[in-house]
């Protein structure tokens, strides 16, 4: 199965995704960290970082030549999670090219859901716990409004396909994963 999991910055679709992971044995790939991983010496590397470090997203003609080298690994020759990507319905539709041109198409999106207060505390928190950089409170603050204005678009063009379905995230992560995993088993071929 191939699956895109949307939602706002702190929603959990990392935690979810690793139990998804497991659960279908398919790999997990994040976007941000592939792209966080870039940051390095190199002028690309240096690009990217810039972007991550104020919340903006990183333009497409940058994500996608990682991202499709990525998906035409082995690994993902029978799916994959794509957790934080596409974000802009260019990338959607860049995407969705890429997949027919490798035979294959997208089986579902999952939407997890949570308003931004808790948002907000739980991306808080995780920048204590994880001592990153990228989650300061002004940062976050810019990538949810990034995420409403550029990426939010992206579940229209989602929903009429059919393929959307909505998680509420501030469940219990054990009954976040109940539904997601109801979900998937619902469109397992």
């Amino acid at each position: 199965m191939r699956i895109v999991f949307i939602g706002p910055p702190g929603a959990g679709k990392g935690t979810q995704c690793k139990r998804l992971t497991e659960y279908l044995s398919i790999p997990h790939l994040s976007t941000g960290e592939m792209l966080r991983s870039t940051r390095s010496d190199s002028a690309i590397g240096k690009l990217v970082g810039s972007f991550i470090e104020c919340g903006r997203l990183v333009p497409d003609y940058l994500v996608m030549p990682i991202l499709t080298k990525r998906l035409a690994e082995p690994d993902c020759a029978d799916g994959c999670l794509l957790d934080g990507f596409p974000r802009t319905v260019n990338q959607a539709r860049e995407l969705d090219a890429f997949l027919l041109e490798q035979g294959h198409q997208l089986d579902l999106v999952l939407h997890l859901e949570a308003d931004s207060q808790e948002l907000v505390a739980r991306l808080l928190k995780r920048a204590e716990i994880e001592n990153r950089a990228d989650d300061t409170a002004e940062t976050i603050a810019a990538r949810l409004q990034v995420f409403e204005t550029e990426t939010a678009p992206v579940l229209d063009y989602y929903l009429g396909r059919g393929i959307v379905e909505r998680i509420d995230a501030v469940q219990t992560p054990d009954q976040v994963f109940s539904a997601i995993r109801r979900a998937v088993d619902s469109r397992r071929k």
